[in-house]
């Protein structure tokens, strides 16, 4: 499996990028095409995101915030979790943080 970056969270957790789920995020097809361009802020958000929210959801899935002053939106990173690593599942720019 080919990884776009692989990088240690806030919480010392190991998570993941892989291609094919970069290539999936980014494809003209998807909603989020436009997080091409953002790579290196999606990274960041993961590094030293303002807020980690657990999913109500799904135990094994958390969301990453960061505020990002260029864009006046912020950036969301959702994560699941498998074996105690992570993955990038997907990103995009959101206008709040969801409670």
């Amino acid at each position: 499996m080919d990884f776009v970056f692989e990088i240690v969270d806030k919480t010392e957790r190991k998570i993941r990028l892989t291609d094919k789920q970069w290539k999936h995020i980014t494809s003209q097809s998807s909603p989020h095409a436009y997080m091409t361009n953002f790579l290196e802020e999606t990274k960041e958000t993961l590094i030293k995101p303002e807020k980690i929210i657990s999913s109500i959801y799904d135990d094994y899935k958390a969301s990453y915030y960061k505020y990002y002053k260029a864009q006046e939106r912020i950036l969301r990173v959702i994560v699941r979790y498998l074996n105690g690593e992570g993955f990038v599942v997907t990103a995009y720019f959101v206008g709040r943080i969801a409670k």
